[in-house]
């Protein structure tokens, strides 16, 4: 199961408005095939992933703490 959220482009502009929180994100191809999914703290895992990974779009939902997140991840995937 996917995140109900619309992809975003994975680019500089994106991951600098991402917030600093602990969430669950969804990476994707160009075409809008997931590639599978995460928790962490979003801006650093997207700041990773633009510089070092191969996916071109992302989405997510912010959590309250690791645990939260991780709660997210088990009812979403």
């Amino acid at each position: 199961m996917s995140l109900r959220k619309p992809w975003r482009d994975l680019d500089r502009s994106t991951v600098g408005a991402v917030p600093d929180r602990y969430g669950v994100y969804e990476l994707g191809d160009a075409d809008g095939a997931s590639l599978g999914w995460a928790v962490g703290v979003l801006r650093d895992e997207l700041k990773e992933e633009l510089a070092y990974g191969d996916a071109a779009k992302v989405r997510w939902v912010v959590a309250e703490s690791r645990d939260h997140a991780e709660r997210l991840a088990d009812d979403r995937f």
